[in-house]
């Protein structure tokens, strides 16, 4: 008997499905007896319970934050997990209250950054065996982007800048640290170099900025009696004082690495 494909569900009309065209709904499988193992039944085969605690932005005696090994679409996507191989219906009373107020702690963090409407707040548990929990931040402004598809945007939309993505993940970590823990994120490092020259401004920089010629050792046109005057008077004062020898070889604070 030929296979009749059902009905394409109303969710794909929804403005928040993020694919457009014909579309058929895929024929549903026979049911396994036995279903397969989840990666890391066992602690000893676990990735979570075997990696180091660098490997996550915030890390506390009960609970460690991960995040993606790349930017990804949305502003922010984070996991948290327990530090003990447990599963979510294995919590001792303990740990499931502090879930609630790790849950709750890590949504407000979150939802501080910049352009960040919504957390969304996901559990699975087919893949892992050991306890995740996805927190998702919707942008802000982006409507298309509500309900339960947002994970899918994450893999559509392109990726955030680097050096932003790493400034909220510093900010994160930095915000649950108020509460206990150990922030093991960082900021980007800022960029002290100064150009050598003006050559290697951007245009639009050159163009807009307004340089003083003494200052580079260009030729001076045009010059204003005001600044004449300025420039005779400090002339005058170099002669007057003595000469002190070399200044401190610290260097120019704008060309030291920090």
């Amino acid at each position: 008997m030929p296979h009749t494909p059902a009905p394409v569900p109303d969710f794909t009309r929804w403005p928040s499905f993020p694919f457009e065209g014909e579309f058929q709904v895929k024929q549903l499988e026979d049911p396994v007896a036995v279903e397969p193992p989840r990666k890391g039944e066992g602690s000893s085969e676990c990735h979570s319970c075997n990696a180091p605690d660098d490997a996550y932005i915030w890390v506390s005696e009960r609970w460690r934050v991960r995040a993606m090994d790349r930017p990804t679409g949305l502003p922010m996507v984070l996991i948290l997990e327990s530090r003990s191989h447990l599963d979510l219906g294995d919590l001792p009373n303990l740990l499931a209250a502090e879930l609630g107020v790790m849950t709750v702690r890590l949504e407000r963090a979150i939802r501080s950054l910049d352009g960040v409407a919504r957390v969304h707040v996901n559990r699975w548990g087919d893949g892992a065996a050991h306890l995740h929990l996805w927190f998702l931040a919707r942008p802000y402004g982006r409507l298309q982007l509500r309900g339960t598809f947002l994970s899918l945007w994450d893999d559509i939309l392109p990726p955030i800048p680097e050096s932003q993505w790493r400034e909220n993940l510093a900010m994160i970590a930095a915000w649950l640290a108020e509460f206990g823990g150990r922030p093991l994120a960082e900021p980007p490092r800022i960029q002290w170099q100064a150009p050598s020259s003006l050559n290697q401004l951007p245009p639009e920089s050159r163009s807009e900025q307004s340089v003083d010629p003494l200052a580079v050792g260009g030729p001076v046109t045009e010059a204003s009696p005001e600044s004449e005057v300025a420039t005779e008077s400090a002339a005058a004062q170099r002669a007057d004082e003595p000469e002190t020898g070399s200044q401190s070889s610290g260097g120019d604070p704008a060309t030291r690495a920090f």
